[in-house]
């Protein structure tokens, strides 16, 4: 199975009009204007998701009140005192001005003030609840959520359904509904309907189906059997049509088969027309029932038009899944927007005490948290894949870089015991990458990162490899090069390095590289104090030609030769 998906990135804005906002603007990592803010908000309020105003609260109403629209579609705006202390979201809370604001706060060391009810209830707000679209009288439901009144919830299906924080001791308000169903409800007065992600669409089609053949079928189907559009999570096809634009006109995201996997699916209208042509006897209502996973139910059998069909499949549980989430080295501004986005959309989020604590920020209150000991690889890689295999979304977050020294391959070697669910590695910044960044440019030429940690390999594999290296006459950086228990690893990996390179080769050690505590100790081969070192640092080692330029540690590229 193969799939395909873009999400674009929010495109933020922010924009100063002192010098000291100047300064805390280009901290961010979003285009910074510096100039008349008014025009400047003006000119780009259609094309943007959101504004950081480095100004008081009192100026950004002014300034945004007469283009205000419609909170589904105003982007978000939230403020920065002139201090840089205190961050405000004024609009736009839940289309992610409440999460821009707690970002702007971890970048800048200042704090979010968020007003919206529902966060300081610590309630999942309605239209933000992950994996749901909702609609109806959410302002009422909501009153009485912060209220601590419990909803009614009535389900047409067999869904998880998240709980509310309201008091579990009072009887569900009968006057107020929650209604979780793929069915096209319009929601009454005091209602609300969620419709879960649980329809899967299977499309097949000519090679000379016009683009928008299937859109139109799908359309008419969906009608004619009373289910609702805000249900359809993915199109499945066979692969040579998962780019042909009756497919991706669709705008969801596209699932494909090889004719293999499809012919293994028993259908109820299998086709042999169908089979002389791609190899099995059918794509629509087969690809849906692969893709909605065990247990799935055909529910709209292939309708046809007169170059493409669809079928309708229904998800047993929901799509559960693994996002291997590398945090970079530990700064706020050092995580990609990929790894937080992967976060806040999970059900779960899994991992080591001190890494979960690191994304405590991006936690709200639909999260479970499960923080996990140190040594736990395993039991947390378990955990994780359990719970996506049961149809939940799972964050299993690690420091660095997931597939460095990290946990993206135990997720991969365990997943097949699991049923196979999907799992995505949401890359990070490694910690050779930003304690190089640190130091200079050491790594700038061919170079090796090597883990001095024998809990796994054995000494004498890494001693080879740090021979080949210092043979090789590469820069390295040791990873895990002291704990309580290993001490003299780092000493022997030095001697090894010095037989082969200039005692005068730079050697760095950078602590705590990018958090609180960072500390740097440059030396040489023949000067180097391993005292300087603990489980918290990574020691760069040059290779003979990295030189100290201006107090930085630079391995050259030849291009001046």
């Amino acid at each position: 199975m193969t799939s395909s998906l873009t999400i674009p990135d929010p495109t933020i804005l922010s924009v100063s009009i002192t010098e000291r906002g100047k300064v805390n603007g280009n901290k961010l990592p979003y285009e910074h204007f510096h100039c008349k803010m008014a025009e400047a908000v003006r000119r780009e309020w259609q094309r943007v998701d959101g504004f950081v105003l480095f100004c008081s609260v009192g100026i950004a109403v002014r300034l945004v009140g007469p283009l205000l629209g419609s909170k589904a579609t105003d982007p978000a705006v939230v403020t920065v005192d002139e201090a840089g202390r205190f961050v405000v979201p004024i609009c736009g809370g839940h289309r992610g001005g409440n999460n821009l604001a707690r970002d702007v706060a971890g970048i800048l060391g200042a704090e979010a003030v968020v007003t919206t009810a529902t966060d300081g209830a610590g309630i999942t707000a309605l239209d933000t609840l992950p994996g749901f679209h909702a609609s109806g009288d959410i302002a009422a439901i909501t009153r009485r959520l912060v209220d601590g009144q419990r909803p009614a919830v009535v389900s047409t299906l067999e869904w998880p359904v998240p709980e509310w924080n309201a008091d579990a001791d009072t009887e569900p308000n009968e006057d107020a509904f929650i209604v979780v169903t793929d069915q096209q409800v319009p929601p009454a007065p005091g209602q609300v309907v969620l419709n879960p992600p649980s329809l899967v669409v299977g499309v097949g089609a000519s090679s000379d189906a016009p683009a928008t053949e299937a859109d139109r079928l799908l359309r008419r189907v969906l009608a004619q059997a009373g289910l609702s559009e805000r249900s359809v999570s993915v199109v499945a096809t066979i692969d040579r049509r998962a780019n042909d634009p009756v497919v991706t006109s669709l705008d969801l995201p596209v699932v494909s088969f090889t004719a293999e996997q499809l012919a293994t699916v028993e259908v109820p209208n299998p086709s042999d027309v169908v089979m002389s042509e791609v190899g099995t006897a059918s794509v629509a209502e087969a690809a849906a029932l692969l893709a909605a996973g065990p247990g799935a139910e055909l529910i709209v059998e292939k309708q046809k038009a007169s170059a493409a069909t669809v079928a309708i499949a229904r998800r047993a549980v929901p799509q559960g899944s693994v996002s291997v989430v590398g945090l970079g080295p530990g700064a706020v501004e050092m995580r990609t927007p990929q790894a937080v986005t992967a976060i806040r959309s999970a059900d779960v989020v899994i991992g080591y005490t001190y890494y979960v604590d690191q994304v405590d920020d991006l936690c709200a209150a639909h999260h479970e948290v499960i923080r996990s000991p140190i040594g736990s690889e395993v039991d947390r890689c378990v955990e994780a894949l359990r719970r996506a295999a049961a149809g939940q979304r799972v964050a299993l977050v690690c420091s660095g870089d997931p597939g460095v020294f990290a946990m993206a391959t135990l997720v991969l070697e365990r997943a097949p015991e699991f049923g196979n669910p999907p799992v995505d590695v949401v890359g990070g910044v490694t910690a050779s990458l930003a304690s190089a960044a640190i130091l200079g440019a050491p790594l700038a030429h061919d170079h090796a990162m090597i883990s001095l940690s024998d809990l796994l390999t054995p000494w004498e594999h890494i001693v080879r490899r740090v021979t080949a290296v210092a043979e090789a006459d590469m820069a390295v950086a040791f990873y895990n090069p002291k704990s309580q228990r290993r001490v003299t690893q780092l000493d022997e990996a030095i001697t090894i390095l010095s037989k082969h390179r200039p005692g005068t080769t730079p050697v760095a050690v950078v602590v705590n590289a990018t958090r609180e505590g960072e500390r740097t100790f440059l030396s040489t081969l023949d000067t180097f104090d391993a005292s300087v070192v603990d489980m918290f640092s990574l020691v760069v080692v040059g290779s003979s030609t990295t030189q100290i330029i201006n107090g930085r540690m630079v391995t050259p590229r030849g291009y001046g030769d």
